[in-house]
């Protein structure tokens, strides 16, 4: 028995299924996780020896590569200053600025500590500055665990929200309404249903929890039309795409606007990080300016604001490394869809920017049906036999691979060699 599975064993005797985010458990891949020591440019290493060539990028955060002189240097240089404050501080100003300078149409920005906690407070934002209760989420697409947002309305379009997890009662989500992602017809349905009662058309622009989705020709701007017609806010969920498309996001990448955007991940450079922004008249109606109650002990601590603002005034001084990563994403996803074509393997591969994912199905995921519709077992398979041949990759199917600014020309050609060995295991 390894280092990793001696862990696994004491860690499951104290943390629930061994982990503290339960997609590091590998059930999906029926394997037990392997426990990393440290991480360095594009590679992680196991207690066990391992060195891999890592696509989960700790789930999208590390778009400059781990472990980067800048980011780490900034935040050594705060941790001298002190851990935390409980009080502002001239980096939550800049780390601000710098946001509404590079995102457009936003131009209040609050930090809070994680994703869930932007997206949560998003919405109650939206239905502050609406009145109206209701909200729209698509199927496939994941918003943090706040009761509201975890909702699986199944197949129908037009069902409302039933929870999807235990302890989140049925009172709190028959407000949460659920659609298909790229089908205009199924939100507004919902919203011609609902004409004067739903407050937001919450939306991840880039669908990267079941995996990657990217949006149909017109989806975004439809949701936007729709939005305007019935009087409800359009929420981009840029917890992943956010500076990940670029430094303008989603917005800027598709020409769609958003009233509210949430961030999270990159905005850390790795420190626990989320956001949400928006337009001067609807963030001033949040505490202490308005009504919308929202804080947090930790919200803008200083060592996490270091890092974040680290790695966005890199981006904002190095827009090449968009080009770069993106370039290489989808020279991977070209090489990976040759190689399946090859070896007789059905496979889909999606890509949009430096986000991708394979999916072992016939024809293409443009939806959340077509990609549970994969093949669930290979892609565990799969998993496996990349790891085995030193790539890492998320430890489930409906996840993304993340490219960062540190893979290059080596790590290209050894993750396709490991794919063709893999792929052709398959025949």
């Amino acid at each position: 028995m390894g280092v990793s599975e001696k862990l696994f064993e004491a860690a499951q005797r104290v943390l629930p299924g061994g982990v503290n985010s339960p997609v590091r458990a590998y059930r999906a891949v029926k394997m037990a996780p392997r426990f990393l020591t440290r991480a360095d440019g594009a590679y992680v290493y196991d207690e066990d020896g391992g060195r891999y060539i890592d696509y989960v990028c700790s789930w999208g955060p590390m778009i400059l590569g781990h472990n980067h002189p800048v980011i780490r240097e900034a935040v050594e240089r705060a941790v001298k200053d002190g851990l935390s404050f409980g009080a502002p501080t001239r980096r939550e100003v800049e780390m601000a600025e710098l946001m509404v300078e590079l995102v457009p149409h936003i131009e209040m920005v609050r930090m809070v500590n994680s994703g869930t906690e932007a997206v949560m407070s998003a919405v109650r934002l939206a239905r502050g500055a609406t009145g109206r209760d209701k909200i729209i989420k698509f199927e496939g697409c994941y918003h943090g665990h706040s009761d509201c947002l975890l909702v699986n309305a199944g197949s129908s379009a037009l069902a409302g929200g039933r929870p999807s997890s235990a302890g989140v009662p049925e009172d709190i989500v028959k407000h949460t309404l659920t659609a298909q992602f790229n089908d205009l017809g199924s939100v507004e349905a919902l919203l011609a249903q609902y004409p004067e009662e739903v407050a937001c058309v919450l939306v991840e622009p880039v669908a990267a929890n079941m995996g990657v989705v990217p949006p149909a020709e017109g989806f975004l701007q439809g949701l936007r039309g729709l939005c305007d017609r019935y009087g409800a806010l359009l929420v981009f969920d840029e917890v992943i795409t956010g500076f990940r498309l670029g430094t303008g996001g989603a917005q800027a990448y598709y020409g769609v606007r958003a009233d509210l955007v949430t961030f999270g991940k990159i905005i850390g450079g790795g420190m626990p990080v989320g956001a949400y922004a928006g337009s001067r008249a609807l963030m001033e109606q949040v505490a202490p300016c308005g009504g919308v109650y929202q804080a947090g002990t930790l919200s803008g601590n200083p060592v996490a604001m270091a890092a974040g603002l680290a790695q966005l005034q890199y981006l904002q001084e190095h827009p090449e490394v968009y080009a770069q990563i993106d370039g290489y994403a989808e020279r991977l996803a070209s090489g990976m869809r040759e190689i399946a074509a090859r070896a007789g393997v059905s496979a889909a591969v999606n890509q949009t920017a430096s986000l991708l994912s394979p999916f072992f199905a016939a024809g293409t995921v443009g939806s959340f049906a077509a990609a549970k519709g994969s093949d669930l077992d290979r892609y565990a398979s799969y998993f496996a036999g990349m790891l085995q041949n030193g790539v890492a990759l998320a430890p489930a199917q409906f996840e993304a691979m993340f490219v960062s600014a540190a893979h290059g020309e080596e790590e290209f050609e050894r993750t396709l060699e490991a794919f063709e060995r893999v792929v052709r295991s398959f025949c």
